[in-house]
């Protein structure tokens, strides 16, 4: 035989220099109805005879068929795994190839299999809300002429159907890295229909919030120089003032109603760390279209200080309008530290009384500076956390960056499946009702300061851990490709979701005793095996099939 293959979990990850023997054959799962849920098939050649390669057909036989898409899983370039110091809990720590990008495969595609490779195909089955329930077989073949390799797998499909996401989650949306990567002009027909496809994806993986730059954001950019103009809003100097026009703003509310966003992240008002400067504003002053704020503004000056008391107002009665205004999540300043107190609040004072009965919110992990009363919104990174837990913060977000890389869960390729996955459990233990992450697709090097190309620099030119910086790479004709970190989390989303159930149907108690039958889980405290998750998802299920069923 020279084609071997097996089913394995879904946090599993395939490197090309593995044996398909490493691999543990799982040949079931479960899902509620309206779930989606992913296995994955390992596949390898033993026969020399087909070095390099041997060319396969693709078949699924399923009477789920219909629900099923089956991706490659690719191997990317990684070069930085992980930082200094960092603990065990990685798959490796060595620059090389690794998987994580979800490639479609289209039905006429053949699948290579090679000689001494291990490869993995990443299988997704969308179950449907009105799905009798029972068990499915699903069937992966390859093909080659009379030779035929086939994966068995049987999903347990249980009667309850898997609740609306209650969480709040924004992935940062960087437009303007879409506009570089395809060479398109800012906010033309291509770069309308290429947003729209970005966040459409981004919607179906849990992320419900969208960054929105009302100006281009102050995010990730070097002192003094500037990103691409991503500006929504057009705004005229006059003699009386100011005008603002909200044309692209109606069109990016348009877009996202129709994907199915719920929240309307708007870009900082300030710049990041330390709220010091305006952010890049450019207006239309006596013909000329040119920037009117930047790193030369400062942040509390008369002349910004007038404008937002002007764009405020005029800004949240075109949302009213648009029937989302009270959907806005504002911000002041990302990731203030104690020594920026001042300049922070007093940025945040010359809006406040604008933005009352408006949630203002900002990643703050300092708790000596949430104390001082200058945020009341804070978002503690996971590994700084426990403070603003012990205080029983209510309505409490977290976040997690490239500097969260020890004993808490993060999404970086050289972590195991499980690690990025146990958020969604420690998130439903500590009822977190929000989640932040700065990275959705981030094509940039450090500061902003040139674009990259994310197929062969997936560390931001050694600025971040592989992983960190986006979920998505950016495919042919604006079509968004997952990876296996995105998708890790979005189950990760899942599982809390099935854990709001379970918790509704049997209460908390019995959830919480599922969950801790091995010992207390914190952000910083959980077994690490991929299968005490799976029994916990396990156990979460058993729960919600033995009450509906009664």
């Amino acid at each position: 035989m020279s084609i071997l293959i097996k089913p394995i979990s879904a946090l599993e990850k395939c490197f090309m220099d593995e044996s398909i023997d490493e691999k543990q054959t799982v040949c079931c799962g479960e899902a509620l109805l309206g779930e989606e849920f992913s296995f994955e098939v390992a596949y390898t050649s033993d026969d020399p005879a087909d070095h390099p390669k041997r060319m396969t057909h693709l078949a699924v036989v399923s009477p789920l068929r219909d629900c099923i898409t089956v991706r490659s899983v690719e191997q990317v370039p990684v070069r930085l795994p992980c930082y200094n110091g960092c603990d065990d809990n990685y798959l490796r720590k060595t620059p090389g190839f690794y998987p994580d990008l979800l490639m479609p495969l289209d039905p006429k595609d053949d699948v290579p299999v090679v000689y001494g490779e291990l490869k993995a195909l990443w299988v997704t089955v969308r179950v449907p809300e009105g799905l009798t329930p029972g068990d499915y077989p699903i069937t992966i073949r390859l093909e080659c002429g009379e030779l035929t390799a086939s994966a068995e797998y049987s999903l347990h499909v249980i009667g309850a159907v898997l609740p609306k996401q209650k969480m709040t989650v924004t992935e940062w949306f960087h437009t303007d890295c879409i506009a570089n990567y395809y060479g398109l002009d800012t906010f033309s027909c291509r770069h309308w229909e290429y947003i729209a496809k970005f966040m459409r994806t981004a919607v179906e993986n849990g992320i419900n919030a969208i960054l929105m730059p009302v100006f281009t954001p102050p995010l990730d950019t070097a002192v003094g120089g500037e990103r691409r103009t991503t500006q929504l809003v057009d705004v005229t100097k006059t003699a009386d003032g100011w005008e603002f026009g909200f044309d692209r703003v109606e069109e990016w509310v348009r877009i996202a109603k129709c994907v199915g966003v719920e929240y309307y992240e708007v870009s900082h008002f300030y710049t990041q760390w330390g709220a010091g400067h305006a952010p890049k504003v450019m207006a239309w002053v006596d013909g000329e279209y040119r920037r009117v704020f930047g790193w030369e503004t400062d942040a509390t000056s008369d002349e910004y200080r007038g404008f937002l008391r002007a764009f405020i107002p005029a800004f949240l009665k075109k949302m009213e309008e648009l029937g989302v205004a009270d959907r806005c999540l504002f911000h002041v300043s990302d990731e203030p530290h104690l020594d920026h107190l001042e300049a922070y609040k007093a940025a945040r004072e010359q809006i406040a009384d604008l933005l009352e009965g408006h949630r203002i919110m900002d990643a703050l992990s300092s708790f000596e500076l949430y104390q001082t009363g200058a945020c009341s919104h804070p978002i503690p990174s996971n590994n700084h956390i426990e403070p603003f837990l012990a205080a029983g913060v209510e309505d409490l977000w977290t976040y997690y960056c490239c500097g969260q890389g020890n004993q808490v869960s993060n999404r970086f390729v050289a972590m195991p499946m499980a690690r990025t996955r146990v958020i969604g459990m420690q998130f439903w233990k500590y009822k977190i009702t929000g989640f932040l992450q700065w990275g959705y697709n981030f094509y940039s090097s450090q500061y902003s300061v040139r674009p990259i190309d994310p197929y062969q620099v997936t560390d931001g030119e050694y600025f971040y851990p592989a992983g960190d910086g986006f979920a998505v790479y950016p495919g042919p004709m604006g079509e968004p490709y997952e990876t296996l970190h995105m998708k890790a989390f979005t189950m990760a989303l899942i599982d809390r979701r099935a854990m709001d159930l379970a918790e509704e149907l049997c209460g908390r108690d019995a959830v919480m005793a599922v969950l801790e039958a091995d010992g207390e889980v914190t952000f910083s405290q959980y077994p690490h095996s991929a299968e005490w998750l799976e029994g916990v998802r396990h156990g979460v299920n058993r729960m919600i099939e033995e009450t509906v069923g009664k």
